[in-house]
């Protein structure tokens, strides 16, 4: 790209940002700007994307969270592949199994139908801190990898330069993930396991259950999931119906 395009660019991102609600959060207005920009039908911005403090910040629709949530479940995909190498990864999912994400395939397919994924990575000073993950249902993003990279990159130093760090921060579901490691805490006590092998106890059990890892980490922390005997005969990994009331607060929108 030009300095030209690159200043065109910037300018387009600048304007829609600029002309969204300002009290929506900043990483909204930015994920909602690129998907406008790309001409794409939705996206998700998730940072961490690989990692136990992964967050997903905001998703545009229901099938972008759905298609977050599964790639997190699952543990592949192209956000995963594209956070850990730093390049833009694109996928097409046909619902059939194959590629190097079989089972995301196979299973996103279900949720989207014939669907084109672009999973951009989101540098800030020189390092990956998440990825931007766009779909579009009827044929492919016409901009180049250097368009779209350009812009990952864009939102990504703008998230998390100064203030707008504290912003993201400030503004999305902390909450939510909070209880996913307070969840993990609960079944390293009950299980007597390291956390890397409780979280993925909670992932395959969301995995099993066709639930999100929040979801799940909702009925540990209410104790209407329980990973080891408990007194009231429950059974490892059994949903508790009536189990204490919980009095935290569940998940919220994206």
């Amino acid at each position: 790209m030009t300095v030209e395009e690159h200043a065109d660019m910037l300018a387009r991102l600048t304007q829609i940002v600029a002309h969204a609600p300002q009290d929506t959060p900043l990483a909204a207005r930015m994920c909602r700007a690129v998907v406008e920009i790309l001409a794409a039908d939705g996206g998700a911005l998730t940072l961490a994307s690989t990692r136990p403090e992964r967050l997903t910040v905001f998703t545009s629709d229901g099938t972008s969270e759905r298609i977050e949530n599964l790639q997190e479940v699952l543990g592949e995909g192209p956000g995963q592949d594209a956070y850990a190498s730093g390049r833009l990864v694109v996928a097409e999912v046909d619902g059939f199994s194959g590629g190097p994400f079989p089972m995301f395939t196979e299973m996103a397919g279900d949720i989207t139908g014939p669907v084109h994924l672009y999973a951009i990575p989101m540098h800030s000073a020189e390092t990956t801190i998440g990825v931007m993950t766009l779909y579009r249902t009827h044929g492919e993003v016409e901009a180049s990898a250097d368009r779209m990279q350009f812009l990952g990159d864009a939102v990504g130093a703008a998230l998390l330069g100064g203030q707008h760090a504290r912003d993201v921060l400030s503004s999305v579901g902390w909450q939510q993930r909070s209880r996913v490691h307070q969840a993990t805490g609960m079944v390293v006590a009950q299980l007597a396991v390291a956390p890397s092998d409780a979280l993925a106890l909670l992932r395959a059990h969301a995995y099993s259950q066709a639930s999100s890892l929040e979801t799940v980490a909702d009925a540990v922390v209410a104790r209407r999931l329980v990973f080891s005997s408990a007194p009231d005969g429950a059974q490892p990994g059994t949903t508790i119906e009536n189990g204490p009331a919980d009095n935290g607060t569940k998940n919220g929108e994206r």
